[in-house]
């Protein structure tokens, strides 16, 4: 039995499991499991991999996209430049780290991305953003990054993003976790009135479907997209390393 799996903590939030379930079935794809494996610490990983032989391959979520780095033995190009780690490979008892974070992003935003779509807004400095800036400056699209405590002066504090702000970054994407299930009723608080109709908000959660965040970008008549599409790519992407490489 070749077993995947998620590590990250908590993992209640977890899509990975119930996709690959699904794919093993609909596809009849034999001797596979896919499983949840919470770590309240990154440490605990090599006692994990020892007392799990069976796990050729595991995605890893937050808060370990970038911590889990130095346990391994090989990064992949794109996963060096970038800083952060979704998807390990195991080879011959060899750690091999990849993104496909950034594949996933970049092919679910291509379809919505219009010329005036030329300055973004991040919110947040995580595994995931690390991602979404790799794609934004590969597809020449300036940005800014916006947290909760900034760790570079020309990042934002969510407090100082002003009208004037909003109505210059055209594109806005959500990389934290704020509004994802259960805590459904929080976003960031920004001035949502300022956003229009030319406005594109992308919020990397998908559960729920519309967060706060996107319902208030929708009632600005602004266009919207969840996290569900990004996570469907990077998933089939991840599964194509596992078996293909």
């Amino acid at each position: 039995m070749k077993t995947y799996g998620l590590v990250g903590f908590p993992l209640s939030h977890s899509f990975s499991k119930t996709y690959f379930t699904e794919k093993f079935l609909k596809e009849n794809i034999q001797n596979c499991e896919y499983l949840n494996f919470e770590l309240e610490k990154i440490s605990f990983l090599p006692e994990l991999l020892e007392s799990n032989q069976n796990i050729v391959g595991f995605n890893v979520t937050v808060p370990y996209k970038q911590s889990i780095i130095p346990y391994l033995h090989e990064l992949d190009k794109t996963a060096e430049k970038i800083g952060a780690v979704n998807t390990v490979k195991i080879n011959k008892g060899k750690l091999i780290g990849y993104n496909t974070d950034e594949y996933g992003f970049r092919f679910s935003l291509k379809p919505f991305l219009e010329k005036k779509h030329r300055n973004a807004l991040i919110l947040g400095n995580g595994g995931a953003s690390r991602a979404v800036q790799y794609v934004l400056k590969d597809l020449g699209i300036e940005y800014t990054i916006a947290q909760r405590n900034p760790e570079k002066k020309e990042h934002l504090s969510f407090t100082e993003i002003t009208e004037k702000v909003i109505q210059y970054h055209l594109l806005i994407i959500n990389t934290t976790p704020v509004g994802m299930y259960p805590n459904v009723n929080a976003c960031i608080d920004l001035p949502y009135h300022c956003i229009s109709k030319e406005h594109l908000l992308y919020d990397l959660i998908y559960n729920p479907a519309k967060t706060l965040f996107l319902k208030k970008a929708e009632q600005q008549n602004a266009s919207t997209i969840n996290g569900l599409s990004m996570l469907q790519l990077q998933a089939e992407k991840a599964w194509n390393i596992w078996n293909n490489h």
